[in-house]
């Protein structure tokens, strides 16, 4: 049996949150007693699955189709959950992002399974798994029993650091196809517009903002300024 964790990447780049991701599946494998593994979904995974090894995936899926041209949450959904039903996989994990809880959300639904979103830890206990979630933005912890025939989680973003794992793990590349309605395309990012003049939010040296505790339009003059 095997735990699966989705690594998301952008074109062939691993998104860091994907090494949050292993490092937590990798800590779980072991305390339930499952292999890791990792899938990598559409063009550049061949890129993106070059490291997994290195955090301690046994084997690293490679899913590709004429359909996986770029990030599609129904599309790689389905490519996921195709690939749980072959595998055999008894845990699924990704990274609490927008994509990876959009993915994740996914699955469950096609599996019919409950999915736990945002854990800050998961454990076996005697059939059942113990986990706590965050809540609130972070402001709460909810400490939660879950049943079921798949376990579906996500980690909470930047719970856990990136790390590899002591010892390099085969990293054994199984390229996957799944079976691809062409309807599952409309959800697929089609195109991608890059500003080349200006500053955006992720560019800028820095950032002013204000809100209602300003207490009136005049309030907000300085931040113009």
């Amino acid at each position: 049996m095997s735990l699966l964790v989705i690594c998301d990447h952008d074109r062939g780049k691993l998104a860091e949150a994907s090494l949050e991701a292993l490092a937590f599946g990798r800590s779980l494998a072991t305390s339930a007693g499952l292999d890791l593994e990792a899938v990598v979904v559409g063009e550049g995974a061949e890129s993106a699955a070059v490291d997994l090894a290195a955090h301690g995936a046994s084997t690293v899926h490679v899913a590709s189709h004429e359909l996986l041209t770029d990030f599609g949450p129904e599309a790689w959904g389905e490519t996921v959950t195709q690939l749980v039903r072959s595998s055999g996989a008894e845990v699924v994990l990704a990274c609490g992002t927008d994509r990876g809880n959009e993915v994740v959300a996914h699955v469950a639904a096609r599996l019919d399974q409950p999915f736990v979103a945002n854990c800050r830890s998961v454990e076996p206990d005697a059939g059942d798994w113990t986990i706590t979630r965050v809540q609130w933005g972070g402001s709460l912890l909810e400490d939660v029993s879950l049943t079921a025939e798949v376990v579906l989680v996500t980690v909470a973003h930047h719970a856990v650091e990136p790390s590899v794992a002591a010892a390099p793990a085969a990293g054994v590349v199984a390229a996957f196809r799944p079976d691809l309605d062409a309807s599952l395309a409309h959800t697929v990012v089609a195109d991608r517009v890059v500003l080349t003049r200006g500053v955006t939010l992720s560019t800028a040296p820095g950032g002013v903002g204000g809100g209602r505790g300003g207490g009136s339009a005049e309030a907000f003059g300085p931040l113009e300024v």
